[in-house]
Order: C-alpha cells, then structure tokens, then sequence
C-alpha cells in the first residue's frame, strides 16, 4: 500500500471515530439512568421563607447554591467544607436542609442535628440522637424534634433535654411510626400541632398479628428473623390515635368507633389546635367516616362526611387548611368517579365542591396566604401529564402549567413566584420561573444526555381495551436501526395493577433505560397500562375488584393483538417480564395464556392473595371468606399444569412485602406437577433488588429472555 493510501485511510479512520457513537451498556441501562444521564435540574429546589431568593444543590449535593427571582444568577451559598468546619462535623453533601427561617437552616448528619445561621456564619449542635433513634421530626418553629426509639416515642426540647411520651413494654404496641403498612397515603406516625403545643401520634398494636420468619444468613448459624406480617383475613392490626399535651404531659388516646382493627387514617390539625380530623375506615374498607376529635380530651365531636362504596373507600389525603385563621378546610374524594376538592366547614357543611374534572387531582400544593386559592396537582385531560392548577373558593379554576408533560412546581411563601420543572416526550428538562401574573422565563434548559449514544425511539399510542370502549396508552420501543422490512421478538413488560402508570408524559416516556439496551439487542419492548392502573378514574381502576388479572390480562391481550397486527412483529416471539404485581401479572399470563409468550420472567410475584397483607390486598379482593371464587380463580397454583413456556421465577429472600412463601408455594405446585421452571433467589434482599446487585438481576432476567425466546 502507498503512502498516499495510507494517508486517505488514516484520514477515514479519523472521521469515521470522529462520527461513530457510543452503545449503552446493560450497567448503563441500570445504574445511570439518574446519574451520568439524569437531565440537568435545580436538584433539591426549595424556596428560601419570606424571600424571592431559592437553593438548590449542584455536584449530586455537594454544593450548595442559591439564586434569586431577580436575575437567577446562581452562586455558591457556603462550601460544604467550611460549613464542617463550623460545625465541626463530616457531612458529606448539603441534601437533607430544611429552612427554619429566611437565615437559618437544620441539617442532620447521622444521630446528630445542627442549626447553621447563614447571616451570622455560625452554627450549633440542636440535638444528640441515640443510635437506636428514628424518624426524627422538627416542631413547625423548628425547635424540639419528636422522635422514635425502638416501639416507643419521645421528644427533644431546645435544651436537649429527653422527654418520654410512651412507655411501652410490650414491643408489639409500637408508637410514633407509620402504620397499615404505607398504605391510605399514611408515609409518617408523628404529628406536631400548629403551635407546637400538641403532639398527635399513630399507635399500633400488633400483639393478636402473626409472626413471619424471614432468615438472617449473615450470621453462623443464620438467625430468624420474625417481622409482624397480618396476612388476608387474619388478625391485623388494632389503631390508636395518642396525642400528647407538653404543658400537662398527659395522653388522651382515640380508638376506632367501630371495630378495633378498622383503619384510623389521613390525620390532620385544625389550626386553632382544638379539634384532630381522622378519617375512619371500616376494614372492609367500603365506608369512612370523616371524624372530628376534641384535642384537649380525644371526645369524639361529629362526622363531617360519610361515603361508603360497594367496591371500596380508599381516602389518601390529609385534611388541608388553606387559612390559618380558620378552620374551614377541603378534602379529597372519588364519590363522583374522579379525585375532586370539596370545600367544608368544621361543624359539617359542604360549602362548595371546588373542582367537578372528569380527570384526578393528585396533590395540594399549597394556598395563597389568603387562603382564597388553593393550588393543586392534576393530569389534565391528557392522563399522561402531571400539571399544576389553582382554585379559588367559588370554584374558578386556572391551568398554572403551560406546557403539556410531567410538572414539579413549588411556589414561594408570598406565592408570587412559582417554580415549574417539567419534562416531556421531546423534552429532558426544563426550568422555568413564573411571576404573580403566571409569565414564564426559562432559568434553565437541559441538553439531551443522550445525545451521542445509539438509542432507539419510543411511540405512544392508544388501543381500545377488552371493552371495547376504554382508551389505553401503549409505549412501544424501537431500536436505533430499526428496519421496518424486518421481524422482531418482543419483551412485553408489564405491571398492571393499582397506583402504577408505566407510562407517562415524561423524557423516555417513563420508561426504564435498560429497555432501551434492551431494543439495541434486537427487541421491541412493549408496555400497555390496563385497566386496574393509575390516573383514569375510580371505574377505570375498580374495575379489577374482586377479581385481580382477569380483566388487566384481558386488555394485555388486546396489547397482544395490536403487536401482532405490526408487520414488523414476529408473534411466535415473545417475551413477558415484570416485578410485584408485574410478577402476578407475568405468571398468570404464562399460565392462563400458554400459547402466547414463549417465555416469561416474574419477580416478586404474588402467586396466590391469601399470602398478601390485609391492606391492600382485602381492598381488592376482600376475604377469602367473602370472596373464595375470586380467590381460586386469581390463585396461579390452580394453573400449573397449563404451563406451556420457559418460565423463571426470582425472589428476595428478606422480602417483607410479598413474602417468599408465594414463589415456594407455585413451585412446589409446579414440582407435584412434573412441571420443569426456573428459580432464582437473591440472597438478603428485599422486595426490590438494589445497588449493583441489580445489573446482576436484569442481566439475569435480559439473558433468559433472549436465550429462550427463539
């Protein structure tokens, strides 16, 4: 070869490195897609109180930056190595600050709790936890912290001084935390009162609930583990409400009117601190009462409103004041089909149903400090937004958000400035900032982080369900050098079930990265939100009760029909995968629909519901003693012999949510069966397998796919 070719091959080799672009890895798909990809963003936005100035953190929260409405212009508000050194500690990033006032932050570093005054520059120690101490939370003048210990609850006052407000024995009876297992919207069991004068408190007892043994193997000889698991129609259970006057220190506690293991939920303060607002729900959770309780003596006062349903009652949010000089307040419900805000009195009179949308609002974001605007969250008409709107008390409402997609908005304490970050199908991320009269300025635009990689496209559509009538949202993954002349396999991926939507007007579509190695591989991915998911409406979701996968499998069928009617789609190629009610999904459809994927990964599969907890799963099922037909007929045991396909099973064997016994339960059906699956265990894993462990895992479920599915 001559010079002069050699010199034109080295120039194409140069431009050709110059254009070629990079694959995702399957570590990428997994662990990157909130890091090295995720979008640029005001990170941990919050308004700094009384101000037009906000934060937010940059280099994953080692620095902490702040900026106002002004101009926006952002700078470094304290290096986080000098705010060690005043505090003399080691925190490792700013995330976790909560303004006490517009000069001072609260920030925690492990069982100790500090106050930083950024006028003064200096700082203090607020209070020395225990190791053993939990769910540490501030009074609203950020001064004393309630906290737990184990089963029991105290409080820190300013002086650090360690005051008991329960002294259990019996660790069964457990204050201060969370109770009913997260569900009916309940993420917290401590509740300060507006003034700090009060504290209101959940209390469980768990005595008459099963033990669950779940195996410890990090220690010689393992060691059991029991953890309180009330499953399906046993013992669950028994609600209090407790709250603690620190002036008198005494406790009044507020049982269930009805039964003892009903459900006390969704408590909430009126601001004057007379009166606790605690919806109570029967346990057959088909009719709640909105209660009101005397403060001072836990008396019951009178039902604000009452809704029973035949399907069920499921109420998520608090009570919300929009003024703190009164005691008027709204409240959500679904008794017209759809989440609307209702405006009611304390002594019981609906003054106005705020909202009549044929759509559900989400969230309450907030009032005006008037109290005649009340801001909430909602889909809008497209259910695969998340949008902002504002209500005033005659009903009049207002769209905030602009722009159709997913929206974060946050407004700041005069309300005349609204934060929105929001993205959409074409957009990463965008930030912008509104004034009182709603005009945007964009304060920040994300470039695509994709941009360079060879990454497939995704298309939305919608397909009638099994009813013929029932709009549903289709996402379909294509790879890069997708070839319309071409057949390809499929990966259908799925969940299915309540307060889920797999796909929403966001960048990827709310789709996970892996699925897009996963078309680079030569795959459609494909997922359908059936009836029984998010965001459409009570009869869209209650469609399901009684009955879980019978119609949510009908309508991944028609999933299953619009894919074969693509001639690009090879139908005697596909593949179904998904996790939790996903894994019910999956086994289910691998075995009441034999002849349709060849192959099927579950993951934490419920196999049969009376291996489920209480909460949920007698929400949408009821008991097996009310409800034996549907029972057998959603079991997946009573299906075995139908297997047809290469089926893989995976659990966590810590999982405390679908407990391990529902994988055992099916493969011991499949082994009397003569039926040959596979089963895989993650060792000390929870529900859901995390960290790096988890490209073990989806390289696991990726590979049995594509190995099988031929």
């Amino acid at each position: 070869m001559n010079k002069i070719s050699l010199l034109l091959l080295s120039c194409f080799l140069t431009f050709s490195s110059f254009g070629q672009t990079k694959k995702l890895t399957l570590e990428d798909g997994v662990l990157q897609q909130n890091r090295q990809f995720r979008a640029d963003k005001l990170l941990g936005f919050q308004w700094i109180p009384n101000t037009n100035k906000y934060i937010f953190f940059a280099e994953g929260g080692k620095k902490l930056m702040t900026a106002n409405t002004a101009d926006s212009k952002a700078t470094e508000l304290i290096a986080l190595a000098d705010l060690n050194r005043m505090l003399g500690t080691d925190l490792k990033s700013f995330i976790g600050i909560e303004w006490k006032d517009a000069n001072t932050f609260t920030i925690a570093n492990g069982p100790k709790f500090f106050e930083y005054n950024v006028a003064t520059q200096s700082g203090k120690l607020a209070g020395t936890f225990s190791e053993t101490a939990e769910n540490q939370t501030y009074d609203n003048a950020k001064e004393n912290i309630a906290y737990t210990e184990k089963n029991n609850l105290y409080y820190s006052n300013s002086k650090n001084e360690k005051i008991a407000i329960t002294n259990e024995t019996n660790e069964a009876v457990v204050s201060g935390q969370f109770f009913a297992r997260n569900e009916f919207g309940i993420s917290k069991g401590i509740f300060w009162s507006p003034k700090n004068n009060y504290i209101a408190f959940y209390q469980k007892d768990q005595t008459e609930v099963a033990d669950y043994p779940i195996l410890d193997i990090n220690e010689t000889p393992g060691k059991l583990e029991n953890i309180k698991y009330p499953m399906i129609g046993q013992k669950s259970e028994k609600p209090r409400v407790g709250i603690y006057n620190l002036a008198s220190k005494k406790t009044v506690f507020i049982k269930p009117r009805g039964n003892a293991d009903d459900y006390l939920t969704n408590l909430s303060w009126t601001p004057d601190e007379k009166f606790v607002l605690i919806a109570e729900l029967n346990r057959g959770q088909n009719d709640m009462s909105l209660n009101v309780y005397d403060a001072q003596t836990g008396a019951y006062v009178r039902t604000i409103t009452n809704e029973k349903n035949s399907n069920w009652v499921e109420p998520e949010h608090e009570a919300f004041f929009p003024n703190p000089k009164s005691n008027n307040f709204v409240w959500f419900s679904e008794k017209d089909g759809f989440q609307n805000l209702y405006y009611y009195s304390i002594d019981g009179k609906l003054i106005k149903q705020l909202t009549n949308n044929k759509f559900p609002a989400r969230e309450i974001l907030g009032a005006n400090p008037a109290g005649t605007e009340i801001y909430f969250s909602a889909t809008g008409e497209n259910p695969t937004n998340m949008l902002a709107y504002k209500v005033d008390l005659k009903g009049k409402q207002t769209l905030i958000t602009k722009d159709q997609g997913v929206h974060f908005v946050a407004a700041s304490t005069d309300w005349n400035w609204f934060f929105d970050e929001y993205s959409n199908h074409t957009t990463p991320s965008k930030s912008l900032m509104y004034d009182k009269n709603l005009k945007p300025k964009t304060i920040l635009e994300s470039k695509n982080k994709y941009d360079g990689y060879e990454m497939g496209t995704a298309e939305i559509k919608t397909i009638k369900a099994a009813d013929g009538v029932t709009d549903l949202y289709t996402r379909l993954i294509k790879p890069s050098n997708f070839d319309p002349n071409k057949k390809y396999p499929v990966l259908v991926y799925v969940y299915g079930g309540p307060h889920a939507q797999m796909i929403t007007n966001s960048y990827l579509d709310g789709a996970n990265l892996w699925m897009y190695w996963m078309a680079e591989q030569g795959y459609l991915v494909f997922t359908v939100d059936n009836r029984g998911s998010d965001n459409r409406g009570f009869a869209f979701e209650s469609v399901i009760h009684g009955r879980l996968g019978v119609n949510e499998m009908e309508d991944q069928m028609k999933g299953v029909d619009y894919l074969k009617s693509l001639p690009y789609v090879d139908g005697n190629q596909l593949a179904v995968h998904g996790w939790s009610f996903g894994g019910f999904m999956t086994t289910s459809m691998m075995l009441r629909k034999p002849d349709v994927f060849k192959v099927g990964v579950a993951g934490g599969p419920v196999t049969d519901w009376k291996y489920y907890e209480v909460m949920y799963g007698e929400r949408y099922m009821d008991t097996p003693a009310e409800n034996q037909k549907g029972f057998d007929e959603a079991s997946t045991l009573n299906y075995v012999k139908d297997l047809k396909g290469k089926l893989l099973l995976i659990h966590g064997t810590s999982d405390d949510v679908v407990v391990m016994q529902n994988n055992f339960a099916l493969i011991k059906k499949f082994v009397e069966a003569d039926k040959q699956v596979d089963f895989f265990a993650y060792p000390m894993h929870k529900h859901n397998v995390t960290g790096k462990d988890r490209v073990h895992l989806m390289r696991k479920v990726l590979n049995y796919v594509m190995e099988n599915n031929k």
